[in-house]
C-alpha cells in the first residue's frame, strides 16, 4: 500500500518538471524568429531612410547579409545596417562603389598634332593615324580634291597608341583648304590650331575656321588666313569730271522759288530735271542743297524758309530718281545774297537753291 501512494507523486513531479522544459523549447525558437524579422525590417527601413531602395536583407541570429542594388555604394550600405541596434555583423554582396563627386572624370582622348596644307602643286597631310584604314580614308578624301594640277604629299604615319582614330576631322579640313591657289595650311601643335596662307574670300576663310574648330573642340585657334584686298574701283569719266560739271551747271542755270514760299517757279522746273540727270551721271557723288532767301522777311523767318526750300528741292530730285542718301539739305536764310536786295530782280535772284559737291567727290 505505501508503494501505491508514492508512485503517483513521482509521476506528478516528473510532469511538473517536463512542462517548463517543453514550453522553453517551443517559445525560444519563436522569439528568435521574431528578433531576426525585426532586425531585417529595421535594417531595410534604415536603408530607405538614406534613399537606398531595393536592398535585400537576410538576418541569421544577429548577423545581417545585404544584397546591394546596382549603383549603390556597398560601404554606405554596410555603415547604415551596422548602425541598426541589435545587428552584430554585416556582410555586403553585389554592386561596386559608384563614383563619388570628388573623383575626377576621365579625360578625353588627346588629339595628336597634325597639319593639312596646300600649294599650287600639292595637298599635304602630316599626321599620325591609328591604322591603315584611317590612312586609306585620308588618301580617299585627298583624291576627291586633287584635280589635274596637284599631287598628294602624303606624310601620314601609323601609330596605334596615339594616332587619329578616324579621318573625319582631317577630311573636312582637306575639302575646306583645297579651295583657292597659293600656299595655305592648318597646323595643330597639341594646344593651338594655326591657320596661315591665302584663301579666295571671306566665306572660304570662315569654312576653314569652322572645320578647324570641329577637328579639335576647345583648342585655341589663331586665324591668320588672308583674303585678297578688294580691288579699287576706278572712277568713271563722269565721276572724275562731276565736280567741275556741277560748278559749271550752277553758273549757267538757276533754281528760283516763288516769293515767301518753297515752291520752285515754273521757269526753273526744267532746270531741276537737268540737275537730276547730272547727279545721276555719277551715282557715288554726294551733294549739298543750299537754300537761300531775299531780305523781305525777318531773319527769324528767313532761315526756316530757306530750309524748307532746300528740303523741297531735295524731294523733287528724289522723285526724279536721285538717291536720297546722296543729298544733304541746308538752309542759310538771307546770309549769302548773290544780288542786291534793293531791286526786284536782285531779290528774285536771291530766292534760290544751289547744288554743291561735298568733300570727297572728284
Amino acid at each position: 500500500m505505501p508503494g501505491l501512494v508514492r508512485r503517483p507523486i513521482v509521476v506528478w513531479l516528473l510532469a511538473a518538471l517536463a512542462v517548463p522544459v517543453l514550453l522553453t523549447a517551443v517559445l525560444i525558437p519563436a522569439q528568435a524568429g521574431t528578433t531576426e524579422d525585426d532586425l531585417r525590417d529595421r535594417s531595410i527601413a534604415a536603408l530607405q531612410a538614406r534613399g537606398i531602395n531595393g536592398a535585400e536583407v537576410d538576418v541569421d541570429g544577429r548577423d545581417a547579409t545585404v544584397a546591394v542594388p546596382a549603383g549603390v555604394d556597398p560601404a554606405l550600405v554596410e555603415e547604415v545596417v551596422a548602425g541598426v541596434e541589435g545587428v552584430r555583423a554585416v556582410r555586403v554582396e553585389g554592386s561596386t562603389p559608384s563614383p563619388t563627386a570628388t573623383e575626377a572624370p576621365a579625360e578625353e582622348a588627346a588629339v595628336a598634332a597634325f597639319e593639312v596644307g596646300r600649294t599650287d602643286n600639292s595637298i599635304r597631310v602630316r599626321a599620325a593615324v591609328k591604322n591603315q584604314a584611317v590612312k586609306d580614308a585620308i588618301a580617299a578624301q585627298v583624291d576627291k580634291v586633287l584635280g589635274e594640277d596637284r599631287e598628294f604629299d602624303d606624310r601620314t604615319t601609323i601609330d596605334p597608341a596615339t594616332g587619329l582614330a578616324d579621318a573625319t576631322a582631317l577630311g573636312a579640313l582637306i575639302h575646306a583648304l583645297a579651295i583657292g591657289n597659293g600656299d595655305a595650311s592648318v597646323r595643330y601643335d597639341g594646344t593651338t590650331i594655326t591657320l596661315t596662307g591665302k584663301v579666295p574670300d571671306q566665306a572660304t576663310k570662315a569654312t576653314v575656321a569652322r572645320a578647324a574648330a570641329k577637328a579639335v573642340p576647345g583648342a585655341v585657334i589663331a586665324d591668320q588666313l588672308q583674303t585678297p584686298a578688294p580691288p579699287k574701283s576706278e572712277l568713271s569719266e563722269a565721276c572724275r569730271t562731276f565736280q567741275s560739271r556741277l560748278s559749271e551747271f550752277g553758273r549757267q542755270h538757276t533754281i528760283i522759288f516763288l516769293s515767301g514760299t518753297s515752291i520752285v517757279n515754273s521757269a526753273s522746273r526744267p532746270t531741276v530735271v537737268k540737275a537730276a540727270a547730272l547727279l545721276k551721271s555719277c551715282p557715288m557723288a554726294r551733294v549739298e542743297i543750299a537754300g537761300h532767301t531775299d531780305n523781305l522777311g525777318s531773319p527769324a523767318s528767313s532761315l526756316p524758309l530757306s530750309e524748307r526750300r532746300a528740303a523741297a528741292l531735295k524731294a523733287m530730285l528724289v522723285r526724279l530718281g536721285v538717291a536720297q542718301s546722296r543729298l544733304l539739305a541746308h538752309g542759310y536764310g538771307e546770309a549769302f545774297p548773290v544780288a542786291s536786295n534793293s531791286t526786284p530782280a536782285g531779290r528774285i535772284a536771291n530766292r534760290r537753291a544751289e547744288l554743291r559737291a561735298l568733300q570727297g567727290t572728284s
